[in-house]
C-alpha cells in the first residue's frame, strides 16, 4: 500500500510540474508576440507620424490637391486608432483585422499621394520631400521587419498551445483563443519599400 502511494505521488508531483512548465512555456511564447506588437507598435507610429509632415511638406505644391492630402490624414487616423485598439489586445483577431484594414487604407491613399506628386517636378526635388520620403521608405521596411518578427512569435505560441500534450492545459491556464497574424491587405506588396522617385 505504501509503494502504490509513493508512486502516486511521484507520479502526480510530475504531473503539476509538468503543467506548470506548461504554464510557464504559454506565459513566456505571449509575452513574446505581445513584446514583438510593441515592435509593429512603435514602427507603425513613426510611420504615422511621418505622414502629417509629408503631407504639410506638400500642401504647398498641392493647395489645389486638398482632397487627396485630407484623404492621407484621414486614413492616417483611422490607421492609428487602429493600432492603438491592436495595442489592447495584439492578439485579438478582431483588432488585428481592423489593424490590417485601416492600414490597407492608408496605403491606398499614400499611393493617390504618390501618384498626385508626381506631376510636381519641385516638389519631387525639394531636399525636404527627399528625406521624408527616404525616412518613410526606411520606415516601411522596419515595418515589414517588426511583422514578421511579431508573425513569427503568434506561430510559435500557437504552436505550443495546439500541441499534445499542452493543448489539453492550455484552456484551463487561460489561453484559449488562438493568437492572429498580423497580414496586411497588400502582404506581398509591402514586403517591399514603396518605390517612390524623385
Amino acid at each position: 500500500m505504501a509503494a502504490s502511494s509513493a508512486v502516486i505521488l511521484v507520479i502526480l508531483a510530475l504531473f503539476i510540474l509538468y503543467a506548470i512548465g506548461v504554464f510557464n512555456a504559454l506565459v513566456s511564447r505571449r509575452n513574446q508576440f505581445k513584446n514583438a506588437f510593441a515592435q509593429v507598435e512603435v514602427q507603425l507610429k513613426r510611420r504615422y507620424d511621418l505622414i502629417p509632415n509629408l503631407v504639410e511638406t506638400a500642401k504647398g505644391y498641392l493647395a489645389h490637391e486638398r482632397g487627396t492630402l485630407e484623404a492621407v490624414i484621414a486614413a492616417r487616423n483611422t490607421a492609428l486608432a487602429g493600432l492603438q485598439a491592436a495595442r489592447a489586445q495584439p492578439g485579438d483577431a478582431g483588432s488585428i483585422a481592423q489593424l490590417s484594414l485601416a492600414d490597407g487604407a492608408l496605403n491606398s491613399a499614400m499611393g493617390r499621394l504618390n501618384v498626385t506628386m508626381e506631376a510636381y517636378p519641385d516638389l519631387k526635388g525639394s531636399q525636404n520631400m527627399q528625406q521624408l520620403s527616404e525616412e518613410l521608405s526606411s520606415t516601411e521596411n522596419k515595418v515589414a521587419f517588426a511583422r514578421q518578427a511579431f508573425n513569427d512569435a503568434v506561430m510559435a505560441y500557437n504552436t505550443l498551445k495546439q500541441s499534445f500534450p499542452a493543448v489539453l492545459l492550455a484552456a484551463t491556464f487561460g489561453h484559449g483563443a488562438d493568437a492572429s497574424l498580423l497580414e496586411f491587405a497588400d502582404s506581398a506588396v509591402i514586403q517591399d519599400a514603396p518605390k517612390v522617385s524623385f
